[in-house]
């Protein structure tokens, strides 16, 4: 089994997206290990996004992340990592496939609703920046 980080982003949050996300991962088989909701401090955020502090986006993707409260998810299942960016969709909105969840409710590249993790070194990463190992279930 296979584990990844999930984030329900600010505007996923705010448009009460939280429970589709969730649907669309258990009708996919991928079980929910861990989750809470907080809202990131700047300092976190630019912790967690250190990997992209050179690219220019760097500063609005800090800003938005920090501009509400999200939700952190560690998932677990076969192949998790590729079958939730599958079901994430690209990550510019207007280039992912239809049904996935960036193209039915990202509004802009930014503001695209998820994140996830995109390779196991990177998901160990990230779960490690929000978990403890006694708040993983299973």
């Amino acid at each position: 089994m296979e584990r990844t980080l999930s984030i329900i982003k600010p505007d996923g949050v705010s448009r009460g997206l939280i429970g589709e996300v969730i649907k669309r991962f258990e009708q996919n088989d991928i079980r929910i290990v861990a989750m809470k909701m907080l809202h990131m401090t700047q300092k976190q955020a630019e912790g967690f996004y250190a990997v992209h502090k050179e690219r220019p986006f760097f500063g609005s993707l800090t800003q938005f992340m920090t501009s509400g409260p999200v939700v952190v998810m560690v998932l677990e299942g076969n192949q998790v990592i590729a079958k939730n960016r599958e079901l994430m969709g690209a990550t510019n909105y207007k280039e992912a496939a239809e049904g996935t969840i960036r193209r039915d409710f990202a509004t802009d590249i930014e503001k695209n609703v998820v994140h996830g993790s995109d390779a196991p070194e990177t998901a160990a990463f990230e779960i490690g920046y929000f978990f403890n190992s006694f708040e993983l279930v299973g």
